[in-house]
């Protein structure tokens, strides 16, 4: 993947194994993790989170734009507090899904909608990608809320994803007409 993009606030880079402790915090804590299942169980320790960061560094090499997984990481502290994905949905892969997780203590700062943003402006901004969706479980009243703020539309429900029935959200390149708040920026990082 290699590209790293920055908004106001965030930095959206590729995850390291530096980043076992950070990830952990995030997708160890059952109040992440319990809206993730069936797609991702909860991680248990440092090792099963080091392999799944291994999994993931793997796989993001031989990825193409616009699909990857990006720490998230606040600029000035350089200390990464969640995740983000643009990823293709089962069954069949035809739709990208893009989705958001923070570690609980940065709930409430607007972080999830500016990463959800700078990705979704990204992800847009790719050739022959023309609608991204986030798909959303029942009673996730904060994936709903930064959905909406992030400028998706609901579309429905569905059981079409995963097995379970969800609610999916869209967001198409032309509802991306403005810039994001401090203009987000894209930066290829991919060694020659």
């Amino acid at each position: 993947m290699g590209t790293t993009l920055t908004s106001e606030r965030l930095t959206l880079r590729s995850w390291t194994l530096d980043d076992v402790d950070a990830a952990l915090a995030i997708y160890g804590h059952e109040d992440v993790a319990r809206w993730l299942s069936p797609a991702m169980d909860t991680v248990g320790d440092r090792d099963a989170m080091r392999l799944l960061l291994q999994q993931w560094i793997a796989e993001d090499f031989r990825a193409t734009p616009p699909t990857g997984r990006w720490a998230v990481e606040l600029t000035a502290e350089r200390r990464v507090i969640g995740g983000v994905v643009v990823l293709p949905m089962p069954p069949e892969g035809e739709d990208l899904e893009f989705g958001w997780q923070l570690v609980p203590e940065a709930w409430g700062h607007g972080y999830a909608a500016e990463a959800g943003n700078a990705i979704a402006h990204w992800a847009l901004s790719q050739p022959e990608v023309d609608e991204l969706f986030a798909v959303v479980r029942p009673n996730n009243t904060r994936g709903e809320a930064t959905a909406k703020r992030i400028g998706m539309e609901w579309v429905g429900e569905t059981d079409k994803y995963y097995g379970m029935r969800l609610q999916v959200y869209r967001l198409r390149a032309g509802d991306l007409d403005h810039p994001l708040p401090g203009q987000t920026t894209a930066t290829d990082t991919s060694p020659d």
